[in-house]
C-alpha cells in the first residue's frame, strides 16, 4: 500500500485520541454491572436489563443523529461525543458520591454513554475517509484496530486491579478522564475539515424527515456489496457475542473453573487479534482487498462451534484459548479491511448515516440474539446452545460477497 508508512502527523493525534478513549473504556469493563451489583445491590434481572435495555435504547436514540450529523463537521461531533460521554459518568460518580445515586441514573447515563458511542464511531469514520487516502485506508483501520486489542488485553486486568484498590467508581473516573484526553487529541488536529453537503436545499427546514432517518439503511440494502457485508457481520457478531454469557455460566458453573481461569482464556486470545490486525496491510498488498476479506471472513466462522466441546480441566481451558486466539486473530484480520472497504464504497456525503445505520443494527441484533440464546439455552442447556450457534456460523461465509468492486463511489444527491 502506497504511502502506508506513515499516516501523518493529524492521523497520529487522531489515533492517540482513539488510543485514550480505548483504554480508558476497556479499564471501566463492566463497570456499571458492577456497581449496580455490589452499589446498589441489584439482581440478575436487573443487571441484564442494565446491559440489554440500556445498548438497545441508546441505540434507538441515535438513529436521529445520522442525518444531524452529515450535514455538519465531524471533528467537533466527536469532541461533543467525547464530553457528553464524560459528563455522563462523571454524573454518575457525583451521584455516588452524595450518596443519591439510584438504578434509573444508573440506566440513563448507560443509554446516553451507547447514543454517544454510536455517534463517535460514525462520525469519527466520516473523518478518517476524509484524512486518509483511500490507498491507506487499510493501514490506518490496522493500526486503530491493533490499539483495541491491545487495550483488550491490558484494560480489564489494569481495571480490575484498580476495582479491588479504589472500588468500581474509580475505573469510571479513569472512563472519564480518557475521553477528556481523547477530545484534547481531536482539538489538536491542524487539518482544516472542509464544510459539509449542505443536505438541504434553500427554503428547507434543517430537521431530518423520515427518509433521512432511513437513508443509511437504503443505501446499504440496495448496494451489491455493501449488502452482503451487512448481513455477514451483524449475524456473524450476533452469534458471537450470544454465546458469550451461556460459555460463562458453563465454565464459571458446571465446568468449575475459577475467575481468573476464565479471564485468562479471553485475555490472552486477544494477542492473536493485535496479530491479525498488524498483518491485515500485508496480506492486502499481496493479495487484494476482495481476497483477503473472503479468506478471513470464512475463517473466523469456522472455529466458534469448537466451543461447544470445552470441559474441565488444564486440557479444557486450553481448549477455550486455542479457539478464541484463532477466533479474534481472523477477525483481527476481517475488521480493518471490512472497515476500509465499507468507506471506501460509500460517498462521502452519506458516510454517518450508514455508519450510523450499521451500529445501531448491530447492537440492537447483540440485544436480540443474546436474550434469544438464553431462552434457547433454558430449553435445551447452554451446550447445545453454543453448538447451534457454532453450526449457523459455519453457514455465514455464504454471505461474503462474491465480487469485487475498485470504484470510489461519487457523491450523490440527497437520498
Amino acid at each position: 500500500m502506497a504511502g502506508g508508512a506513515t499516516l501523518g502527523r493529524d492521523f497520529g493525534r487522531l489515533w492517540a485520541a482513539y488510543a485514550a478513549s480505548a483504554v480508558g473504556t476497556r479499564l471501566a469493563f463492566d463497570a456499571f454491572p458492577l456497581i449496580a451489583i455490589t452499589v446498589l445491590h441489584r439482581g440478575a434481572a436487573e443487571v441484564s436489563a442494565l446491559a440489554a435495555l440500556g445498548a438497545a435504547v441508546g441505540a434507538a436514540a441515535a438513529i436521529p443523529l445520522g442525518p444531524w450529523m452529515e450535514s455538519r463537521r465531524k471533528r467537533p461531533v466527536m469532541v461533543a461525543a467525547d464530553l457528553v460521554r464524560c459528563a455522563a459518568l462523571l454524573s454518575v460518580v457525583a451521584a455516588y458520591a452524595l450518596g443519591r445515586l439510584g438504578f434509573p441514573h444508573l440506566l440513563v447515563a448507560v443509554v446516553v454513554v451507547a447514543a454517544s458511542d454510536i455517534a463517535f464511531g460514525a462520525a469519527s469514520g466520516a473523518f478518517l475517509k476524509w484524512l486518509v487516502r483511500p490507498d491507506d485506508l487499510v493501514t490506518a483501520q490496522g493500526r486503530l484496530e491493533s490499539t483495541n486489542w491491545t487495550a483488550t488485553v491490558l484494560g480489564p486486568p489494569l481495571g480490575g486491579g484498580l476495582i479491588a484498590l479504589l472500588g468500581p467508581v474509580a475505573t469510571v473516573v479513569a472512563d472519564a478522564a480518557s475521553y477528556v484526553l481523547s477530545a484534547a487529541g481531536l482539538r489538536a488536529i491542524r487539518a482544516e475539515e472542509p464544510p459539509p453537503p449542505r443536505k438541504h436545499p434553500a427554503g428547507r427546514g434543517s430537521r431530518p424527515g423520515a427518509g433521512d432517518l432511513l437513508a443509511g439503511w437504503r443505501h446499504i440494502l440496495a448496494h451489491p456489496v455493501l449488502r452482503p457485508l451487512f448481513l455477514n457481520t451483524v449475524l456473524v457478531n450476533g452469534l458471537i457475542m450470544a454465546v458469550a454469557p451461556l460459555l460463562a455460566v458453563l465454565m464459571l458453573g458446571p465446568l468449575g473453573f475459577p475467575p481468573w481461569q476464565y479471564g485468562l482464556a479471553f485475555a490472552v486470545p486477544c494477542l492473536g487479534g493485535l496479530l491479525g490486525a498488524r498483518l491485515a496491510g500485508r496480506l492486502v498488498t499481496r493479495f487484494g482487498r476482495h481476497r483477503v476479506l473472503r479468506t478471513a471472513g470464512t475463517l473466523r466462522a469456522l472455529w466458534s462451534i469448537g466451543l461447544a466441546f470445552v470441559h474441565p480441566g488444564v486440557t479444557g481451558l486450553l481448549l477455550v484459548m486455542a479457539v478464541e486466539c484463532a477466533l479474534i486473530t481472523c477477525t483481527g484480520v476481517f475488521n480493518p479491511v471490512f472497515a476500509a472497504q465499507r468507506l471506501t464504497l460509500t460517498a462521502p456525503d452519506r458516510v454517518v448515516r450508514v455508519l450510523t445505520a450499521w451500529s445501531v443494527t448491530g447492537k440492537i441484533s447483540i440485544a436480540a440474539l443474546t436474550a434469544l440464546w438464553g431462552l434457547l439455552a433454558v430449553a435445551t442447556g447452554p451446550r447445545t446452545a453454543i453448538a447451534l450457534a457454532g453450526v449457523l456460523l459455519l453457514a455465514t461465509p455464504l454471505l461474503l460477497p462474491r465480487r469485487e468492486t475498485r470504484e470510489e463511489p461519487e457523491p450523490a444527491p440527497a437520498l
